[in-house]
């Protein structure tokens, strides 16, 4: 069965966050009063967690934990921290990984093998992978086909990430049978991902993580996958790390894929342009909406900044965003018409984004079509039609892009999204 490990950087939610004031409930203290994904919803959106060190940080390399969080996480152990207990959750996969991305720039890993595994083991992950250096070149041609033809970097960190997964196979034997060492591939072509990987296995390692892939296309990683199932023998487990383009999970059911890690379901709910709010349909596919874009008059940098050049006036805008809520509220509790709520809503948008485009007939094009999309999101009231806390709680709120406590709450929802779709997926091929 093929295993969903959601990559969090401490994604919490205020379960009490207050939409009608937007405010945190007085006195809350983020990460003792917030909830994570697993602890909000009835049954956890994923099979597992991911955490990179990166992220936790140390004294040398800060990370986005606060130095009393790193220094209970690595205390208490990861479980303890996220609160996410092997009894309440049984079989879930605990995984650690240095978080090469945070590092890319530098000539070589702020870690080692040595004190890669003392965190692993000090954290109590169940699965922890050897630091890895990436590797950004992909030879699409596939001219380059050996160290002759790649540049001195792209062989210095393939380099690296070898020695490095040979002298961290050694260490982690010191952690105990519970601990599933997890060695890294990178390469800058199928082939070279193909020959790291038989290297990995002659060290001991039978399950393999796969670097690198986040900006390649889909076809891109189907065809590393293939390349590795034909040289690896079967018994060896494949992890995708960072593996964005989830629409595509028959293309890891194809290659026999054990585990893949991401984000991209909370993150789409805020970083994304369109693909805000998931549903699946009745056949079983993912389709997207787009959030109502209403952000805080007062709070909105490019508000602020517009305040402050004199080309927008603040009142009106504070007036312009009790429009366009209101009209949303209203519209959902069947107290105004579409139109009406689309009128306001498009009126402050009008204020956001009249200066985009010096053309009037560009600008006028743009609105209308922004309009079109916040109608479907309207008019087909996705929010009453799915049972998770955070649209039985928050109604028509988890469709509006807004504030941080209010996107992760749609980022959880894609979350319970995903995995519903996933658990389907898995009992249609089982």
């Amino acid at each position: 069965m093929m295993r969903f490990v959601f990559a969090d950087s401490i994604d919490t939610i205020d379960p009490l966050y207050d939409f009608l004031a937007d405010r945190n409930r007085l006195g809350r203290l983020v990460h003792r009063d917030d909830q994570y994904p697993h602890e909000f919803l009835e049954k956890a959106p994923y099979d597992g967690i991911l955490i990179s060190r990166a992220i936790v940080g140390d004294a040398v390399y800060p990370g986005k934990y606060s130095e009393a969080q790193m220094m209970r996480f690595r205390r208490e152990g990861a479980r303890s921290f996220l609160r996410y207990p092997l009894k309440k959750f049984p079989g879930s996969m605990l995984v650690g990984d240095c978080g090469a991305f945070n590092y890319k720039n530098l000539p070589e890993p702020p870690y080692h093998a040595h004190d890669t595994a003392e965190f692993y083991a000090d954290a109590g992950f169940t699965h922890g992978c050897s630091p890895d250096h990436l590797i950004f070149d992909f030879d699409e041609a596939g001219l380059a086909r050996s160290f002759r033809d790649v540049s001195d970097d792209v062989r210095r960190r393939y380099e690296i990430t070898l020695q490095n997964a040979s002298e961290f196979r050694r260490e982690s034997k010191s952690i105990g049978k519970s601990f599933t060492p997890m060695g890294v591939i990178q390469g800058w072509s199928t082939e070279s991902m193909a020959k790291a990987a038989l290297k990995l296995v002659g060290m001991g390692y039978d399950y393999l993580a796969i670097g690198g892939t986040v900006p390649l296309k889909i076809d891109q990683i189907r065809r590393i996958l293939s390349a590795l199932r034909s040289a690896l023998p079967s018994r060896i487990r494949l992890h995708l790390l960072g593996f964005g383009k989830i629409e595509d999970l028959a293309a890891l059911e194809q290659s026999n894929v054990t585990s893949f890690d991401t984000t991209s379901p909370l993150l789409r709910a805020f970083k994304d342009g369109k693909k805000n709010y998931w549903v699946r349909t009745s056949s079983g596919e993912l389709s997207y909406y787009t959030a109502i874009r209403i952000p805080q008059a007062t709070e909105n940098n490019k508000l602020k900044n517009k305040a402050r050049e004199g080309s927008l006036n603040q009142e009106l805008a504070r007036r312009l965003e009790t429009a366009a809520l209101d009209g949303v509220r209203g519209y959902a509790a069947g107290k105004a018409g579409i139109e009406e709520c689309l009128d306001a809503v498009m009126d402050y948008w009008a204020a956001l984004n009249w200066d985009a485009d010096p053309s009037l007939t560009r600008r006028s094009e743009a609105a209308l079509r922004q309009r079109a999309v916040y109608s479907r999101t309207l008019s087909d009231r996705p929010w009453e039609h799915c049972d998770c806390r955070v649209c039985r709680e928050a109604g028509v709120e988890a469709v509006i892009f807004r504030t941080s406590n209010r996107n992760k709450r749609r980022g959880i929802h894609n979350l319970h999204v995903f995995h519903t779709h996933l658990n389907e997926f898995r009992a249609e091929i089982a």
